[in-house]
């Protein structure tokens, strides 16, 4: 479904929510300023822009102190000589606040206790069912928070320790602001950037690399919500940045069939400053690459390392802006931690009859096993081909003890031809301290499972 029509549909489903009298707001704290809590009705009427900026520090990681824009400084706590992290949510169809937003500010700070956390509050603005007018809306919130900052800047802020961390709308709205600062702040991170209204932009109508002195971007639901293409100095494509494993395929499922791929990339991020996800990423052409084992090196960076999603991709910041605007792959599982167990695969085939199939590959470790399945293409096997495959495991099993390997060729009614590997071999890739796994001559059936037991890579038969 192009995402026009996933939008349609959304506010068709928010505006039955209304009708059922949902979206009331909930209890708070009066002590603490909250984020704005907005019900469905005020996303169907509409609502005219506000902007609120939203105080968090190391000594109040979880109460809100709002600052007064033209004065700041009047609220203790706001240190403006301090790196700053100003979060900025995206469109608000139900008005209700950004289940992720808390849990983004205190892991900032766990990460960095002297951080100014500042939430970018625009609900009223974003929360409207008119798409169009939050679009709107997002340059003239861009303004007043350009504004702010300049503010900063009077007492003393330094834009080089300015991070603005934008998701959807939220990454645009933060592209016009570095836009407007000259492209002098410190770093911007856009979480899928949104698509609808932007995909046929200018580099100056939305977020892109001159935007900031660095911009690091995640996509999840390119073919939806999400923006195509590469619009920082590196781009981060979970999944090739389209389907997530675990989301709804069927509308049936209600709200989370639309939203699930695009907020992915916020819980992604969010897994990963928490230290609970460690997601390394390919640098590759395309995803077809890839998953073809293709790039599954990373010697040009610094550290040499393959670039890791998340707050920390700043260590690879010198090689990326060497190396020009970078495109950088990873798969992951269905929930956290997320991660994936990337393996290399180098065969040698040496079979009588060219054969054509897919490879399914099992690791077990006692009772443990999990699963491979080399699957986006079909596979050529004929005499004396060497083949090298991308192998995505979501369990990371320390200790090996028996693989499983059988070649799918597809074949249900004639004879069953024998396939020879005169060579397999598996690199567990983010494991480097690990054994490499190996077997030397096996000889298989096409569409049967064959077991083995790994031997030393220096061993010959």
């Amino acid at each position: 479904m192009a995402a026009w029509e996933r939008l349609g549909a959304l506010a068709l489903l928010v505006l039955c929510q209304v009708l059922k009298g949902g979206g009331a707001n909930g209890g708070e704290d009066e002590s603490c300023a909250n984020f704005t809590d907005l019900n469905l009705s005020h996303c169907l009427l509409g609502t005219r822009l506000s902007v609120r900026l939203i105080l968090y520090t190391g000594l109040n990681p979880g109460c809100g102190r709002e600052l007064d824009p033209r004065r700041p400084w009047s609220e203790p706590l706001f240190r403006p000589t301090r790196p700053t992290v100003f979060v900025v949510h995206g469109y608000r169809p139900t008005g209700a606040p950004p289940a992720w937003m808390g849990g983004l500010a205190r892991a900032l700070l766990a990460r960095e206790p002297q951080l100014n956390v500042v939430v970018v509050d625009w609900n009223r603005g974003a929360a409207n069912l008119n798409y169009l007018s939050a679009v709107a809306y997002a340059r003239d919130a861009a303004h007043n928070l350009t504004a702010f900052i300049r503010v900063m800047q009077e007492k003393g802020a330094s834009l080089e320790s300015v991070h603005l961390i934008g998701v959807s709308l939220g990454a645009h709205l933060a592209g016009f602001v570095g836009a407007n600062l000259k492209g002098k702040v410190g770093r911007i991170t856009g979480l899928d950037p949104a698509g609808p209204l932007f995909a046929s932009a200018t580099p100056d109508e939305r977020l892109d690399p001159t935007d900031a002195l660095f911009v690091d971007v995640l996509h999840t639901d390119m073919d939806s919500f999400g923006l195509r293409g590469a619009h920082g100095h590196i781009d981060f494509y979970a999944n090739g940045g389209v389907d997530q494993p675990g989301c709804p395929k069927t509308i049936f499922a209600g709200k989370s069939y639309f939203v699930c791929d695009h907020q992915r990339a916020t819980w992604l991020y969010l897994c990963a400053l928490e230290g609970t996800c460690q997601l390394t990423a390919y640098p590759c052409a395309s995803y077809a690459d890839f998953l073809d084992g293709k790039c599954l090196q990373c010697e040009a960076f610094k550290p040499a390392s393959c670039p890791q999603l998340g707050y920390d991709v700043v260590r690879w910041r010198e090689s990326l802006l060497r190396l020009g605007q970078t495109k950088a792959f990873f798969g992951t599982s269905a929930s956290p931690p997320y991660k994936k167990l990337n393996y290399r695969v180098d065969m040698v085939t040496w079979n009588q009859y060219l054969r054509w199939g897919v490879v399914y590959i099992r690791l077990h470790s006692g009772r443990n096993v999990t699963e491979a399945r080399i699957d986006h293409k079909l596979l050529r096997f004929e005499q004396f081909t060497s083949t090298r495959l991308l192998a995505q495991f979501d369990e990371d099993l320390a200790s090996v003890n028996k693989v499983t390997l059988r070649i799918n060729t597809g074949n249900v009614i004639g004879p069953r031809y024998k396939i020879r590997l005169l060579r397999i071999r598996l690199t567990p890739l983010e494991r480097p301290e690990r054994p490499l796994l190996c077997r030397f001559d096996l000889i298989m059936e096409e569409n049967r499972e064959s077991a083995f037991r790994p031997s030393p890579c220096d061993a010959r038969p």
